[in-house]
């Protein structure tokens, strides 16, 4: 079963046996599309898995399980969002580094019920390895763009590559999900999120000397 079209971006299409952990996780974007986290309940993906209350627990031991799955799902498309994005830093790292900005917003409007599973949800990553293993992979696009960005710089100047991940990482999550969203908490600006967000990127690295002088030139 799968979820596309209308209602957030997801349309039933009917359950077939043999795939009941695919019907679960596909009836859970739905939910988590339609009434967001507050509104998702195990039996409720049960029902429009179109199985008993009790058929999730062949696959999953709880509702966080489920969530979990759908959190690492959304994760494993992240990475792969943006590390399309970043390309290995072509053409040049700092334009392949707004590239990867500009995806990260794009993958917020375009698959609100994953973001809201990866982020919204509080799930205790640590719990589950596999889905903390997909959120390092999506992070570690982050880490090598601000790797290959730092090492323009002498290295007695360069900053710390994971701060620098981390603070990139706050303030596109910060914008997607207060300029990104698909319901009406979407706060309204006099400009595009993306022009925003690349002011913003523009106006730190500026701060570390990463673009817009000679050490950037110099990495060009």
């Amino acid at each position: 079963m799968t979820w596309s079209g209308r209602g957030g971006g997801y349309e039933r299409r009917g359950y077939h046996h043999g795939n009941l952990r695919e019907a679960l996780i596909d009836a859970a974007l739905r939910l988590l599309a339609e009434k967001g986290p507050g509104g998702f309940t195990f039996a409720e993906a049960a029902r429009l898995a179109g199985v008993s209350s009790g058929a999730p627990y062949r696959h999953f031991r709880d509702a966080e399980e489920l969530l979990a799955a759908v959190a690492e799902r959304g994760y494993e498309r992240f990475a792969a969002a943006l590390g399309e994005a970043w390309n290995e830093g072509r053409p040049d790292p700092l334009r392949a580094f707004e590239a990867v900005g500009r995806a990260y917003l794009a993958f917020a409007r375009r698959e609100p019920a994953l973001y809201a599973a990866m982020f919204e949800t509080h799930i205790d990553a640590d719990a589950f390895p596999a889905l903390q293993a997909a959120a390092d992979r999506a992070f570690a696009v982050l880490r090598d763009a601000a790797d290959r960005l730092a090492a323009v710089l002498p290295k007695a100047k360069r900053p710390p590559s994971l701060m620098m991940a981390l603070h990139i990482w706050s303030l596109s999550h910060g914008i997607a999900s207060l300029f990104c969203r698909a319901d009406g908490s979407r706060r309204k600006l006099p400009m595009s999120p993306e022009d925003l967000l690349e002011a913003g990127v523009l106006i730190y690295l500026q701060s570390l000397g990463l673009a817009g002088g000679a050490a950037a030139k110099k990495g060009e």
